[in-house]
């Protein structure tokens, strides 16, 4: 069998081992490939490992020897499903990995910002608390997470595990959800989008993108919100308009954005967020604990081994 990765350095720029891939078959990995590059790399591939290189339909027809791809990540996108299912491809993907790790960054921003760690270490690397007339100081707000209310757009795995964080410090949790109100972790409460927008002193996304989640944060929505609020994305970059956030932001409307994804990704210099005030944007790194990466090598190794043997797991 002969195994090739598209795309292995985000997944493992050196810190951990291919060596399980490596027993399944001749594995052949590649940092980064172009998008002209995918067709020469992969014609003699059995099976296709690809995060983010793109096997669209046209690729797909163009590799007669493929039986599976899988993908090293939870969503699927990248892959023309319908036409590797129309040629009896097994796709697969990670399922849950990340959960732990997502769940911890969307907390890391909201006490990045409720707090403001980031400023005052940076404030005293410049050596402003060694030439304080007093043994401490501040001069930003800051504030107890505990009392205010969290509202979860998705209640999947990673919103699931943001809300049992959320009611571990005493926050009050509603959530926007299509689960039925029994079925919710202790202590949320399910609510309309409306609903969610009006009592929310933080908003968290973790909803997938959809067309109908696609902006699910504009102008429109944040009208509806508290003056004041948070909003934190850990979730996909096209949930929200970003010009429509960083003009609320501008406007003090919304406090603060914190945010591990983008709409393009790298971004362009002049994307507004990274321009806006109070706007803390992480390099989509949610995902790349050394943790979770190692539990997606391993799943991805499973997925392949059960493929092998003729049992697949995972299907997408």
């Amino acid at each position: 069998m002969k195994i090739t990765v598209l795309d292995g350095y985000s997944v493992n720029p050196g810190d951990l081992t291919w060596e399980k891939l490596e027993q399944l078959g001749e594995l052949t990995v590649y940092d980064r490939t172009a998008l002209e590059e995918v067709i020469d790399r992969s014609h003699d591939a059995d099976a296709l490992l690809t995060n983010k290189v793109v096997l669209d339909k046209d690729i797909i027809s163009q590799l007669p020897r493929l039986r599976n791809i899988g993908v090293l990540a939870t969503g699927y996108n990248v892959v023309d499903i319908e036409e590797a299912h129309r040629r009896g491809i097994i796709v697969t993907n990670i399922p849950a990995y990340s959960t732990e790790s997502v769940a911890q960054m969307t907390f890391a921003h909201i006490l990045n910002i409720t707090n403001r760690i980031d400023y005052y270490a940076r404030q005293n690397t410049e050596g402003r608390w060694s030439h304080h007339p007093d043994f401490c100081y501040w001069d930003t707000p800051l504030h107890e997470v505990a009392g205010m209310t969290l509202g979860i757009i998705g209640l999947g795995n990673i919103g699931s595990r943001v809300a049992r964080i959320a009611n571990d410090f005493g926050m009050n949790v509603f959530a926007l959800t299509s689960k039925d109100p029994s079925s919710l972790p202790v202590g949320v409460r399910k609510t309309t989008l409306d609903g969610l927008l009006a009592v929310s002193d933080i908003i968290s996304l973790h909803c997938p993108l959809t067309a109908e989640t696609r902006d699910i944060i504009r102008e429109e929505t944040i009208r509806k919100m508290k003056k004041g609020v948070i909003i934190i994305n850990t979730g996909r970059g096209p949930l929200v308009n970003e010009h429509d956030v960083a003009q609320a932001l501008h406007e003090g409307h919304v406090a603060a954005y914190g945010a591990d994804v983008l709409g393009k990704e790298p971004p362009s210099i002049d994307c507004p967020l990274l321009h806006a005030p109070n706007a803390f944007i992480t390099p989509h790194i949610a995902w790349a604990t050394i943790e979770a990466r190692q539990r997606l090598l391993k799943t991805a190794a499973a997925n392949l081994k059960a493929f092998i043997e003729g049992l697949p797991v995972n299907r997408v």
